[in-house]
């Protein structure tokens, strides 16, 4: 396993405050027990042959409430493609998927769905039936067909979140319970976390009222989680963190100093002016660009290739340097 630095990790009394002061998890039992089926079922299949890898792919932004009964909030940008995409091909790589993915994002197996409304997939008949439009009908079903294969063989878990609270939470659950895995499990963390939030307890019950003025409000810094799920919750796992710049000239720097800080094994590197064109996968060893063919092609197929393989190398070698 990597080497963190101590004094880079975030204080155990602010991951401890944090997780203290954070709302009870919604649904929290049903989440441990699907966890829990899931990760089962996981076994008995790792019994009867090779062990199944599995991997966390976390897609979407978190929000931050500014009121307990929220009216308001801070939103992190985020369509959730990426992984809902990559989901879809880490599941034809034969991976098991725990999709921690934001409320109302993007989707595993409905990239071909149309952005304005899911309704111009179907036609009234004569006799008023629904059916879907003979245009749309092969991809439809392919979806489908695909997405039941991935739902009925056990390689699919969709677990919901809204809130920063709800997000780290639920990710503790996931870390904790894949950390029988060992180095076939992997984390592909491809959220867009918030770096600051209102302390729950810090927060006005109800709606703030416009009335009393321009708002002042302090906002607290979110506890690093990264090198606490490498360190504690599934310290023998294959972590891949994401690193989304405005600046392309501070974007590799960034993407360096969050591999020397949190222990990842691999860390995406991506301009928000390109991100859906092209990204940089950076490792101890060296960097590679990773780009989209053509407009018809997927990005997050060949990046999922490549993790794929520099996980298999992980797997054989856990202790040497990707």
């Amino acid at each position: 396993m990597d080497s963190i630095n101590g004094s880079e990790a975030p204080q155990e009394s602010d991951v401890k405050s944090f997780f203290d002061s954070a709302p009870p998890l919604r649904d929290g039992d049903l989440i441990c027990r699907k966890l829990k089926e899931f990760m089962d079922g996981i076994a008995r299949s790792s019994e009867s042959g090779s062990p199944v890898r599995v991997v966390c792919v976390t897609s979407g932004g978190t929000t931050v409430p500014l009121e307990q009964r929220c009216v308001r909030y801070i939103d992190n940008f985020s369509s959730g493609y990426r992984g809902a995409a990559s989901t879809e091909y880490f599941v034809k790589a034969g991976y098991a998927v725990i999709f921690v993915y934001r409320r109302g994002s993007c989707q595993p197996y409905c990239s071909y769905l149309p952005q304005d409304s899911f309704l111009e997939f179907f036609d009234l008949t004569e006799d008023s039936s629904i059916q879907v439009c003979q245009s749309h009908a092969t991809v439809v079903k392919k979806a489908i067909r695909d997405y039941r294969k991935a739902v009925d063989e056990g390689l699919l878990l969709k677990l919901p979140f809204t809130t920063i609270f709800e997000y780290l939470q639920i990710l503790k659950l996931v870390a904790t319970s894949m950390s029988c895995t060992g180095t076939h499990g992997m984390f592909y963390l491809a959220a867009a976390v918030s770096d600051f939030y209102v302390p729950w307890e810090s927060m006005a019950e109800h709606k703030i009222q416009s009335a009393v003025g321009p708002l002042d409000m302090r906002l607290t810094q979110v506890p690093k989680m990264l090198s606490v799920l490498r360190r504690e919750w599934a310290p023998s796992a294959f972590c891949i963190s994401f690193k989304l710049e405005t600046d392309p000239d501070i974007l590799l720097q960034k993407a360096d100093a969050a591999m020397r800080k949190y222990g990842m094994h691999v860390v995406i590197a991506n301009a928000l002016a390109t991100y859906k064109e092209e990204v940089i996968f950076v490792t101890k060893g060296g960097r590679t660009t990773v780009r989209r063919h053509n407009k018809d092609s997927d990005l997050e197929e060949q990046l999922t290739d490549l993790l794929v393989e520099t996980h298999s190398e992980y797997i054989k070698q856990p202790g040497v340097e990707l």
